[in-house]
């Protein structure tokens, strides 16, 4: 095992340990936070999709986990969001929604490196209705919507080609016609207990501010770094 190698004896890997980058670029007062998270969320959210240095300001890696246990993460973009919660969309054949379906709690982490930001959200998922899902897919460009019909997420594929005879085979049935939301194909919506806002602060001792929902609102804690 890599734990018995003496440093001889491993291999070329990069030394991940002497890494360091100080973090200067801006502070969070308890001062300056807004009674609700939706509009701090809304402020930082502005200035990351304003940042030229962040390709993607709604990536967020979206976190589940199955009934035994099993965690698993990847990102989604975030497509909407109000004081009811953050929405996005995907196959209800992926893992992310069959662990969704057996657990229903799930977390969002948004990381803006070139702010020097991340804002971590936990809460409870649900299908949203249907109209909506269907409203937000006819919105999609068509080539995005034909990959909805011909990707069955997280199943094996054989390889590239036969992905690509999908997307032939449903290009062909469709088309001339508008391409209709499938109905393995579903909006979510997270409903937040917890938001964590996270500014980047020298020597390690960053800025955490959490907001927990309560029954009169919001709580908003200082949390150690």
């Amino acid at each position: 095992m890599m734990e018995s190698m003496n440093k001889e004896e491993r291999p070329d890997l990069l030394d991940v340990a002497s890494f360091r980058r100080d973090y200067r670029q801006a502070s969070l007062r308890r001062a300056d936070l807004p009674r609700d998270p939706f509009t701090q969320f809304h402020a930082w959210l502005n200035e990351a999709e304003a940042c030229p240095a962040i390709m993607e300001s709604t990536a967020m890696a979206l976190s589940t986990s199955s009934l035994d246990g099993e965690v698993s993460s990847r990102m989604v973009l975030l497509k909407g969001y109000d004081v009811s919660g953050f929405r996005f969309f995907t196959n209800t054949g992926s893992r992310k929604a069959a662990q969704l379906a057996g657990n229903n709690s799930a977390s969002l982490l948004f990381y803006w490196e070139a702010l020097e930001r991340q804002i971590q959200i936990n809460g409870k998922v649900s299908q949203i209705a249907r109209s909506e899902t269907e409203a937000y897919f006819a919105s999609r460009p068509h080539g995005s919507r034909i990959g909805a019909w011909a990707s069955r997420q997280s199943e094996v594929v054989a390889d590239r080609a036969s992905l690509e005879r999908q997307v032939l085979e449903c290009e062909e049935r469709f088309k001339g016609e508008e391409v209709p939301a499938p109905e393995f194909w579903s909006g979510y919506l997270l409903v937040p207990s917890r938001i964590e806002f996270w500014q980047g602060r020298p020597n390690r001792l960053h800025d955490r501010f959490r907001y927990s929902k309560n029954e009169e609102g919001w709580s908003i804690d200082r949390l150690s770094p």
